[in-house]
């Protein structure tokens, strides 16, 4: 017993390392994560006594911990057993399959990096490529939501920036949980999203086991009042409108809602640009006719690197205005119509039309496409007839001036080359049809037909 042993240099060097991190791990980690972790808790304790909607704890958990309680949880495990009788496997391999679902679907929200980072660069970037603006806000109404009830936005969706652009004008609201698509599980952007609360799905269904992993996520989600962000239509707009809910997400809410003593107030918003960014590879998906974007990391890159030119050089103009507009918030446990996910989502759908910015981009792409080549006056005359005509107060006039906001709507056409003047006469140039459509199509809901004047060349003269 007291005698030595000798032992090789390296091999001694390999015993020291794995006794440091034995002892690190035992003892040290645990004392720095608890050091963080209070930390931690007195910022969202402070940060909570700012936001209308305070950080809920369940959104604190740790992720293991939340993919535990997912994989644990008695509805998860019925499906397991379900699916290992119906595939054919052990339910140990069944159980390993749920929890890389779960693995997929849940965040690790960061409250430093989501109002830390963020905040500051989604609102930075917005400032950055558009003219904000918020168009319609009751902030009474939302003010009267119930502080106990679980809060949905609820937003059509134009373009990858809608969760830039929200992030950045809900963040004296609270920290949104986003639901996102295929297209975000991409390193190191998955990793990103995931810190900053978002959770992943796979718009195309995998089978019976995926599904009921991602409706138990979303009804603890749900009770435990984490506000939620959500795009209904399930995907980009590919001809610039709104298009038919899909119901998937609407029915675990609703479920999670009967499940719950907690009220789920959906708040509908509703987004419009002069730009959109990815408005040609929205167009050719859908002349295609589907939903694959050729959107490769050459074609960002070389946007970026002409944003950035533009700027140096001093001949950057801002892509236009991007405006947001909030409807009346709905109420489940007060709603009197018809409780099922597809009257929810048409109506749902239906407030949101209701409040889309009419914006000078869409507003002038409109005019052009249904009277065909027109002088900067008849421009102006058509504008003013149609904004008199519009019902609801959606309408955005840069400077509450017709004038700026026709030069605005005729500035980033004709820069981009989609509308081409010819002595003092503005057509749509060959083969941009279809991106004046997509604009114009964003507000055709809210546009009524005879709303123009049939002769607009006479009114100009006179």
């Amino acid at each position: 017993m007291t005698g030595s042993v000798t032992l090789p240099v390296w091999l001694f060097v390999l015993i020291l390392a794995f006794a440091a991190v034995t002892f690190a791990s035992h003892f040290l980690f645990p004392s720095v994560r608890w050091f963080f972790r209070r930390r931690l808790e007195r910022a969202v304790a402070q940060l909570n006594t700012r936001l209308e909607r305070p950080i809920q704890p369940f959104k604190l958990l740790r992720r293991y911990d939340l993919i535990q309680r997912l994989c644990y949880d008695p509805e998860v495990t019925r499906a397991i057993v379900d699916h290992a009788h119906r595939t054919g496997v052990r339910e140990d391999v069944a159980f390993e399959e749920a929890r890389r679902y779960a693995r997929e679907i849940v965040p690790s929200f960061s409250a430093s990096l989501y109002f830390g980072v963020a905040i500051r660069l989604a609102r930075a970037l917005s400032n950055a490529l558009y003219r904000v603006r918020l168009v319609r806000h009751d902030h009474e109404a939302l003010s009267a939501i119930d502080p106990d009830a679980t809060v949905v936005f609820v937003m059509n969706h134009r373009s990858n920036m809608d969760y830039v652009l929200v992030t950045h004008l809900a963040a004296d609201s609270s920290a949104l949980s986003y639901a996102v698509g295929e297209w975000a599980q991409v390193w190191p952007l998955s990793r990103l999203i995931r810190a900053m609360g978002a959770y992943f799905i796979h718009r195309r269904t995998r089978n019976d086991l995926y599904r009921r992993v991602l409706e138990r996520y979303v009804h603890l989600a749900t009770v435990n009042g984490v506000t939620q962000a959500i795009f209904p239509e399930g995907g980009l707009s590919l001809d610039g409108g709104t298009a038919p809910p899909r119901l998937g997400l609407l029915k675990y809410l609703v479920d999670g809602a009967e499940e719950g003593e907690r009220d789920v107030v959906f708040v509908p918003v509703a987004l419009n640009y002069d730009r959109v960014l990815e408005d040609r590879i929205l167009t050719r998906a859908l002349k295609r006719g589907g939903r694959r974007f050729d959107a490769r990391i050459g074609v960002v890159a070389g946007f970026a690197l002409r944003h950035l030119w533009r700027r140096v050089t001093g001949r950057y103009h801002k892509f236009g205005y991007a405006s947001v507009s909030f409807g009346s918030p709905l109420s489940w446990n007060n709603w009197t119509g018809a409780r099922t996910p597809e009257a929810l989502g048409d109506e749902i759908m239906s407030r949101i039309g209701d409040v889309v910015p009419v914006l000078p981009v869409p507003l002038v792409a409109h005019l052009l496409l249904a009277k065909g080549p027109m002088t900067r006056g008849e421009i102006e005359l058509g504008f003013t007839a149609v904004l008199r005509a519009l019902e609801r107060p959606v309408a955005h006039v840069p400077r509450g001036h017709r004038d700026y906001a026709v030069e605005v709507g005729l500035r980033t056409l004709t820069t981009r080359g989609l509308v081409i003047e010819e002595d003092g006469v503005y057509r749509i140039a060959e083969d941009e049809t279809d991106l004046l459509k997509f604009y114009a199509k964003s507000i055709a809901h809210l546009v009524a037909e005879d709303s123009v004047p049939p002769d607009l060349s006479a009114l100009a003269r006179s």
